[in-house]
């Protein structure tokens, strides 16, 4: 019994090991938030230091999101897409012909949009705030601190109190 301990204990060991490090952060991408909380946390951490805050997501090592889940994995993969084929499957170029029959206007649109409701943050955010490593997507560091309002006052507030809790748990390392 002893030594199934010990192999699940190095198992575990193992897992926390790997994951992702918040003291790997030094640059954050700001995904957009409900109600504008992405700019008061965006102005809070350039002003405190805390982290450099970019404009490019390419050049971000964590992003700063207040939802998880399939709108997120959406929005990296327009952000981040995955590399093209050097030759497209006979599928593909099926899918991209243009009908000609008489009736083409019901073919596949040339400009496609994104799904709208998966970039929608309306009424998404409940308080939770997620820092997610580029490379690993993994969660690195999460709060939850809901505004008690949505007035510029409280959410600036509410903004530094996210932020204050951030930079004690970085400099814990």
């Amino acid at each position: 019994m002893k030594p199934m301990r010990l192999l699940c204990l190095l198992l575990c060991s193992g897992a926390i090991a790997g994951a992702g490090d918040l003291s790997t952060a030094r640059s954050v991408y700001v995904l957009s938030m409900s109600h504008g909380m992405d700019q008061y946390l965006a102005s809070r951490l350039a002003n405190g230091h805390i982290l450099q805050v970019v404009t490019d997501p390419k050049l971000a090592d964590v992003f700063l999101t207040d939802h998880v889940g399939q709108a997120f994995e959406t929005q990296m993969a327009e952000l981040f897409p995955p590399p093209a084929d050097a030759e497209p499957s006979k599928d593909d170029a099926k899918k991209d012909e243009v009908p000609t029959g008489p009736t083409p206007m019901f073919g596949n649109t040339v400009n496609k949009l994104a799904n709208p409701a998966m970039q929608s943050t309306f009424g998404r955010n409940r308080g939770n705030i997620f820092l997610v490593d580029v490379k690993t997507r993994e969660i690195v560091w999460s709060d939850y601190a809901p505004p008690k309002s949505f007035s510029g006052k409280d959410l600036n507030r509410t903004a530094t109190d996210i932020v204050s809790r951030l930079k004690k748990d970085l400099n814990k390392k």
